[in-house]
């Protein structure tokens, strides 16, 4: 497969290019994000942080799931829902505590589907749904999702953290599926057991009290490299990885295993002396880790492939989400 097709289909991937609206919208609520002083961190990150005392934090996020995947399975619709919520707490080293959602939709099967996916996801992720609010007229069908979650605060794992020759970590269960009726989700879940699920989501926040890395997310709508870009971005920096050395299931090119929703997957960046603590715990958790590369001072994510190294993002003069982080 062509390096330079590869490339591009990153660059262009509307997973990645859909995220440049949050700049609009951080650049409205810059001035009044952290009104009440306790904000810990805000925009550009899976979830903001609120210092609540007692040397914890708050953790708050919110997900809303793309009509196109509405469209094709409702049922999966709400099961993901859980599952990206959870995991955007996950990212940050916390325990998710839980859930409220919005849904939207005058059809009255659908809505069924969609409570039936949301119950599933509950059951295997073990975080309750505890309320939200119903648009019974609408005229089209939508479904967000908010969660809240705690981390000690100094386990939390921010996206703004990574440091100049931090390895790049790459995780990602790679027991899995596509999921039919899809192109685009990696499903590593739906056939696993909670205790499975719920410790794959407990070993972040292992790592995060250990204090093994200096940056985390995990691999959402932007895929493997749009996800890495925007930690990059957070923190201020750039990276050189190894495309060869990304961890992929078998029979995936690497064009579609780029633009991938996993069901368990995150990118780290980690100093040497604990690299491989936190490689051997995320593969003890089923979740394949490699050291794919280093990070650089020079706000360039660039990727090689054989003998031949190309930028996929630069930052100096390009955006994802268009800023570094608010901390």
């Amino acid at each position: 497969m062509d390096f330079n097709e590869i490339i591009e289909s990153i660059r262009t991937f509307k997973g990645v290019t859909r995220k440049h609206s949050i700049a609009d919208v951080r650049e409205k609520l810059k001035d009044i994000y952290n009104i009440s002083g306790k904000v810990y961190l805000a925009f550009g990150d899976d979830a903001a942080a609120v210092d609540i005392g007692n040397d914890q934090l708050m953790l708050l996020a919110t997900d809303g799931i793309w009509g196109s995947l509405m469209s094709v399975d409702p049922w999966w619709s709400g099961y993901c829902s859980v599952l990206v919520n959870v995991n955007d707490i996950a990212a940050m080293g916390g325990l998710p505590m839980g859930m409220t959602n919005v849904l939207s939709s005058s059809d009255s099967d659908i809505s069924s589907q969609i409570m039936d996916g949301i119950k599933e996801g509950v059951k295997k992720f073990g975080v309750p749904m505890v309320g939200g609010h119903t648009h019974p007229d609408t005229p089209y069908n939508a479904l967000d999702v908010a969660i809240s979650g705690i981390v000690d605060k100094d386990a939390i794992i921010p996206s703004c953290g990574a440091k100049k020759d931090d390895n790049v970590i790459v995780a990602i269960d790679l027991d899995g599926q596509v999921y039919p009726g899809t192109d685009i989700n990696w499903d590593t879940t739906s056939n696993k057991t909670p205790q499975y699920v719920q410790d794959q989501i407990k070993i972040m926040n292992t790592i995060g009290k250990k204090q093994l890395v200096h940056a985390g997310k995990d691999i959402s709508n932007p895929g493997i490299v749009g996800t890495l870009g925007m930690l990059l971005e957070a923190s201020n920096m750039g990276a050189d990885i190894d495309m060869e050395k990304i961890p992929r299931a078998d029979n995936i090119d690497w064009i579609q295993w780029f633009k991938m929703y996993p069901g368990s997957a995150f990118v780290l960046t980690a100093p040497e002396e604990t690299t491989d603590e936190a490689i051997r715990l995320l593969n003890n958790s089923h979740i394949n880790a490699e050291c794919i590369g280093k990070v650089t001072d020079n706000h360039k994510l660039s990727m090689s492939y054989k003998n031949d190294k190309k930028t996929v993002f630069d930052f100096s003069s390009e955006i994802i989400m268009g800023f570094s982080e608010d901390k």
